[in-house]
């Protein structure tokens, strides 16, 4: 595997070996910490990991809180397999899932994220990974007013949701699903909590649009980070309910522009890694430095997620 390499370290961490990742992971929990924040990927090849049940010990051995997909505001359909892992998205095979930070687009969001490949698809399939902090330096350096802009205006997000769960789209999850409530009042209070502004359509649908949130975060060593779901939001939240152009706004409620995008897109396509799966394998993400994605595909693929606090 040929790795991008940054600031003197690979991109991502590669770890390789026949033996157990549950006792790899507790025996070895400082040295992986320590590849994440050097690298801010690590991918292990060639344990043993033969199922959702061994990749659910896996991550439970690496000792952190578990961030539930049903606690979570993630608008992707989700099936989970044990508690702690689920279907990274159900999504069509055709679909792109475009770079983002995990639930960036929500006020709650994961700090790290597990991934499992027990299938890799026939063809394509793989699973784009960007520094974000790297993204952000060489957008600074084309665009700073730009950067400016997004720093100090922040973004909000706004998206429809169905009744029900909609399989069809990678935006698909039902309200009652994301708020985990079962009326329109439970759904009230949970938004208004939240500080959301909220219609509801004819077809019970619910239009919701966020408080203003961050889209240039700074990480605890100083790094800052293009941290949020602008490129997926623009490029991706399309589907019979969503219109991808009326998703993100700045936080002023001015519109974010083809221009405000296109040098982002283009560099965070520049800048990507293909982890191109093989099965068995896990990758460990630092969410707030690393972006990821999925490339359409054919054939069966199963990559399984679990997130942590």
């Amino acid at each position: 595997m040929k790795q991008q390499y940054w600031y003197g370290h690979d991109f991502p961490a590669l770890v390789e070996s026949d033996g157990d990742l549950a006792v790899y992971l507790k025996s070895n929990r400082a040295e992986v910490d320590q590849l994440l924040k050097n690298a801010g990927a690590v991918l292990f090849r060639g344990f043993d990991v033969a199922s959702p049940e061994g990749f659910d010990e896996a991550v439970g051995a690496y000792g952190d809180d578990n961030f539930a997909y049903k606690e979570s505001l993630s608008n992707a359909v989700r099936i989970n397999v044990t508690p702690r892992v689920f279907t990274a998205n159900e999504a069509p095979p055709e679909t792109s899932i475009y770079l983002h930070h995990e639930m960036a687009q929500t006020p709650i969001y994961p700090s790290k994220l597990f991934f499992y490949c027990q299938i890799a698809a026939d063809k394509g399939g793989a699973t784009p990974l960007c520094r974000s902090d790297i993204l952000l330096e060489k957008l600074a350096m084309e665009e700073p007013e730009i950067v400016d802009a997004f720093a100090a205006k922040g973004v909000r997000y706004s998206s429809t949701m169905p009744l029900e769960n909609d399989a069809g789209s990678g935006q698909g999850r039902s309200w009652r699903s994301t708020l985990n409530c079962e009326d329109k009042a439970g759904a009230e209070a949970r938004l208004q909590a939240l500080g959301y502004e909220w219609t509801w359509g004819e077809d019970q649908s619910l239009r919701a649009t966020t408080p203003v949130l961050k889209a240039v975060r700074q990480l605890d060593d100083g790094r800052r980070v293009f941290f949020n779901q602008l490129i997926a939001a623009y490029r991706g939240w399309s589907d019979s309910r969503n219109d991808a152009s009326k998703s993100i706004s700045f936080g002023d409620g001015t519109p974010i522009t083809p221009d405000h995008m296109a040098s982002g897109i283009r560099l965070a396509d520049e800048l990507s890694f293909d982890l191109k799966w093989q099965p068995g394998d896990v990758a460990l993400i630092d969410n707030f430095a690393v972006m990821h994605g999925r490339r359409p595909f054919e054939g069966k693929r199963r990559v399984l997620a679990s997130l942590i606090k």
